[in-house]
């Protein structure tokens, strides 16, 4: 299938490095393309094809949604499959479905479990990029004899100085670098995204439906992948069963002023649906105490952070990871960078002094780091515990 392609005008000659970088022509450069069945990742297949790549894709099968809501008939998961396959088939690549499920119940969906029992508010998207995609599947692309691996995601690979630097995307509504500071420097040399460069969704809609694939109108996904309701306290339970006891709401002098019906249904943050009402002044969580089944609960100024530690840092930069450094830190994929200071405190261990105070830090969320200067990630870390300052 030949389709004209607006992204090859970028391509560097075959004479000397191809639009993935190595230096030999396409039909010589194997790609294995991680496809999850919907319009990103079907839209990097069908135009590496399209550029003439050795395209293989593989899509992982990892959740079955009929056992994790106790719903028949609730599979979204193989949707998802067929739709890869039906792309596959019709550019004409192969395609392979490989069976994930035990290895992301184990490394993610366990741990999402327990990370809510213990107080915090986990990202299971990004421990899904670092322990199955970026890990496993990455080595599977290697057994298959990959020259590199290509993701739908929208963040740009780009070539530096001192080699592959990770950069938000072109798009910052799209972006996804929060959800990919893991990434290790290893990793990122043998990955690659062709859409971070795009302006807009909407390009990436307009490509597919130029490539004649079924997905061009498919709706994004906008809930965790094995909680596509949102309902996360409704799966905890399932997982965990009495994960939801009952305890007490209390301020931050003690007082009781009501009871909740389990600590899973509550995040750092939250003011609605607290069932304490008439006390005068709005009152937000402050902080979880799982160990004692409370919910402590305080004045919006009392959820002001200006110190945050985080633990499991991944380090991009070009220096080393000494001394004080001054970033842009984000705290919530939603939000923005903000100016911080970055110490290290130990073996991948650091705190993050924020210039102006934040509201909302939780335990369990991500803490990116971004140059002050440019789009570059220079890494990350867990928020591992929330101090006032």
């Amino acid at each position: 299938m030949t389709v004209s392609d607006p992204l090859l005008r970028s391509a560097a000659p075959v004479s000397t490095v191809n639009s993935l970088g190595f230096a030999k022509p396409p039909a010589q450069t194997r790609v294995v393309v991680a496809m999850s069945g919907g319009v990103d990742s079907s839209v990097v297949a069908a135009m590496l094809a399209a550029q003439g790549y050795d395209v293989i894709g593989v899509t992982l099968q990892l959740y079955d949604h009929g056992a994790a809501l106790a719903k028949k008939g609730a599979c979204c998961a193989g949707q998802d499959i067929h739709d890869a396959r039906r792309v596959a088939e019709r550019i004409g690549f192969p395609h392979y479905v490989l069976d994930y499920e035990n290895k992301f119940r184990e490394s993610v969906i366990e741990e999402f479990a327990d990370a809510y029992l213990a107080g915090a508010t986990p990202v299971p998207c990004i421990r899904c990029n670092e322990r199955v995609k970026f890990r496993d599947l990455l080595e599977t692309a290697r057994d298959l004899d990959a020259d590199c691996m290509a993701t739908g995601h929208y963040i740009r690979r780009l070539e530096g100085p001192h080699g592959a630097e990770l950069h938000m995307a072109a798009d910052p509504n799209r972006d996804q670098s929060y959800f990919l500071f893991s990434t290790t420097q290893e990793q990122l040399d043998f990955l690659r995204f062709p859409l971070g460069g795009l302006a807009s969704k909407a390009e990436t809609r307009a490509l597919a439906a130029r490539y004649g694939l079924a997905v061009a109108d498919k709706p994004d996904s906008q809930d965790i992948c094995f909680v596509p309701n949102g309902n996360y306290a409704s799966v905890i339970e399932k997982l965990r069963p009495g994960a939801a006891d009952p305890g007490e709401i209390v301020d931050m002098d003690g007082n009781v002023l009501g009871t909740h019906r389990g600590v899973i249904h509550y995040t750092i943050g939250q003011r609605r649906g607290l069932g304490i009402g008439g006390l005068g002044d709005p009152l937000y969580v402050v902080r979880l105490e799982p160990e004692t089944r409370r919910v402590v609960v305080g004045p919006k100024e009392a959820l002001a952070t200006k110190i945050v530690p985080v633990t499991e840092v991944n380090w991009l930069g070009d220096e080393p990871f000494t001394g004080e450094i001054a970033i842009s830190a984000r705290i919530r994929s939603t939000r923005p960078p903000r100016p911080a200071i970055l110490r290290g405190t130990g073996d991948r261990r650091a705190e993050i002094e924020l210039l102006a105070p934040e509201e909302g830090v939780s335990p369990g969320q991500a803490c990116v780091f971004y140059a002050t200067d440019s789009t570059r990630v220079l890494g990350g870390g867990w928020i591992a515990h929330r101090r006032g300052g």
